[in-house]
Parts: structure tokens; C-alpha cells; sequence
């Protein structure tokens, strides 16, 4: 067993580093299996030479940001985590040949690698080893943007994953505490159905605009713990009108159907985001529910708002549906047109 020690002279470095709840001091121990301690407001590090060596790059690493910024990211602490080490990278340590060298061959290995999506890991539920994993490369990139962004915009069809996978990934932020809360959010606009005919108060006819939203946590995390959640208000399922006046911190906030929220909705529900907070917005924007003469909340936003660091828009397709695959087919088939029907046998 190795011991390394890390001097700070200023306190409040170490709590950046560490992060809300010591996050970040956590991944770094979990990632390399260093125990770190602190002892005399110093950092010690105890583990074998191997994990001493990489813990001690690690810290050094978030130490030059927060030293540079006053603050780390999420995002830089995990491409922190999963770099390569110099060694390792080049063993023999010799130059790589710049891109211009490469044969045509190498070329276009090199331009079809930095095509594909980046490669990405399942996400950890924590519930009975259960794991979801992104099932297409428009999914990958899915999950990626939301792991490396603040604000996440995926418009896709139905069946594509969109809801489901924020929904998975708002459970792995709760549960690494990265947030203290989810809340999810809907509008309550009608797909060509009244609300007055439904019976009951207003929490009542809006219940069915929202039971996508628990039907996607009941089947990641199970009906009582997902119960538990909303009875201790650690997770929030709420109608977008409600969302008014609100400023959430430490939250994981996801907007679905957004293509049905008007430029004012929208921008009412994205300055609701507060400190460490994290919002996904999914739509379909082949299924406006609007008013022809009211211009799609969820379109003006991505166009707005697309050139701002720490937001990303994705686009999945057809390609991406993992429901059913007459669903495929049903998204193709709308999409050409009308067509002819079958014959019926005689």
C-alpha cells in the first residue's frame, strides 16, 4: 500500500474539486479505486503505486481548472477520468504522422472514425444491476449530448427512445447525486380530444397528459420506489402551466412533447433552470398540436438558441425507433404520404 499526499493552501479549492457532495471525489475513487482522505486539510491518497500515480494526475488535472476557471464541470471532470494516459496512448513515443501523411487508405479510416458517434457507456440504474444502453447511433449521440450539455433539445418520432432515455438518464443523476431532484414536465394541450368532457378537478384531467412520463419510471425503477420518490418529493411530474415562478436547483427537469409549447411557454420553462441544473426537451415536430397561426415553442428555441456553449440539439430518425418495428414502417409509411390499400381476399 502506496500514500501520496496533495498540499492546498486554500480550502475552498478542495470543496471545488471535490464537488457538491463530494461528487467528484467520488468518481475519481470509484473510477481508480484510490481512497483519498483528509487529513490536516491535506489530501492523502492510499492505494497501490498504479492507482496512486493515476489519482494523482487526475487531481492534478481539475486542480489547473479549477485554479484557471474557480470551477469544475461535470463534463471535465469525466473527460478527466477517461483519458488516456501519454504512456499509453504512444508507447513506442513516437510522433503520429500528421493527417496529410496518412495514405489515401489511413485517410479514410481516420474521416469515417471522427464521422461516427461517440462511443458511450450503458446507463447505471442501480436498480437490481438493471442497465439501459443506447440501441442506435442516433441514440449514442443522444445520450452523449445530454451527458456533455447543460440544455439538450431531441426531436425525433414516436418510438425513437426520446422520453425514455432522458427519463433513464435523470435516474443516473439522481442516484450519483448529481441532482437532488427530477421533475418532469408536460402540456397539458389536447390532441384533438377536449379536456372539459374528462371528469374531476384540473390535477385530475390533466393526469393522462402526464401518464407517459410514469409509465417510462415505473418500468426503469418500479412502481413503489418510483411511489416513495413522489411522496418525498424527489421526483415531480407536473403540467407545464404550473411551472411558473419556479427556479430549480440541483435539478434534472425534462420538457416532453415540447413541440406542443408556444414561444412564450418555452421560453418560460428554459429560464426556470437554476444552479447545477440539467433540462431535456424531446418533440415531435410532425405531431404540432397548435393552432395553425401559433408559431412550434420547441423549433424557435433549437433556432435560437443552437450557437450557445453547453446546448445541443439531436435530431434522431426513423432509423432510431426501438418500439415495435410496424412502427418503423407506420413513421416511413406517414411520412411518404397517403398510399393504396391491400385488396381484401376474396
Amino acid at each position: 500500500m502506496s500514500e501520496a499526499t496533495i498540499s492546498f493552501s486554500d480550502h475552498d479549492q478542495i470543496r471545488t474539486l471535490f464537488g457538491t457532495r463530494d461528487k467528484y471525489l467520488r468518481q475519481v475513487r470509484d473510477t481508480i479505486g484510490v481512497d483519498v482522505v483528509i487529513r490536516d486539510g491535506d489530501v492523502h491518497l492510499h492505494g497501490n503505486e498504479e492507482q496512486i500515480k493515476r489519482g494523482l494526475e487526475i487531481f492534478a488535472e481539475l486542480r489547473a481548472i479549477v485554479e484557471k476557471k474557480g470551477r469544475l464541470h461535470d463534463a471535465e471532470v469525466r473527460r478527466a477520468l477517461t483519458s488516456e494516459l501519454p504512456d499509453d496512448s504512444n508507447p513506442s513515443g513516437d510522433c503520429p504522422r500528421p493527417v496529410n501523411d496518412l495514405s489515401d487508405g489511413d485517410r479514410v479510416a481516420v474521416e469515417t472514425a471522427e464521422q461516427m458517434p461517440p462511443p458511450t457507456t450503458p446507463i447505471e440504474l442501480f436498480e437490481k444491476a438493471k442497465q439501459v444502453a443506447p440501441r442506435s447511433p442516433g441514440q449514442v449521440e443522444y445520450v452523449h449530448a445530454i451527458r456533455e450539455n447543460d440544455l439538450v433539445f431531441a426531436v425525433g418520432p414516436a418510438g425513437c427512445g426520446k422520453t425514455y432515455l432522458a427519463v433513464a438518464m435523470a435516474i443516473n443523476a439522481l442516484r450519483t447525486e448529481q441532482v437532488r431532484k427530477i421533475v418532469l414536465v408536460r402540456p397539458a394541450l389536447e390532441a384533438g380530444e377536449k379536456l372539459g368532457f374528462l371528469p374531476g378537478d384540473l390535477l385530475a384531467k390533466v393526469n393522462p397528459f402526464l401518464r407517459p412520463l410514469l409509465d417510462s419510471l415505473n418500468d426503469l425503477v418500479g412502481y413503489e420506489q418510483v411511489k416513495r420518490y413522489m411522496e418525498n418529493d424527489v421526483i415531480e411530474i407536473v403540467p407545464l402551466a404550473f411551472m411558473r415562478g419556479r427556479t430549480l436547483n440541483e435539478t434534472f427537469i425534462i420538457l416532453d412533447e415540447g413541440q406542443n409549447t408556444t414561444v412564450t411557454q418555452m421560453k418560460m420553462f428554459l429560464t426556470r433552470m437554476g444552479i447545477e441544473s440539467k433540462i431535456v426537451v424531446t418533440g415531435d415536430t410532425t405531431q404540432v398540436d397548435l393552432p395553425t397561426d401559433v408559431s412550434c415553442g420547441l423549433t424557435d428555441a433549437i433556432r435560437r438558441l443552437g450557437n450557445i456553449d453547453k446546448v445541443a440539439s439531436v435530431e434522431l430518425t426513423g432509423n432510431d425507433i426501438v418500439r415495435h418495428h410496424l412502427v418503423r414502417e407506420m413513421v416511413r409509411a406517414y411520412q411518404q404520404g397517403p398510399g393504396r390499400t391491400k385488396s381484401a381476399a376474396r
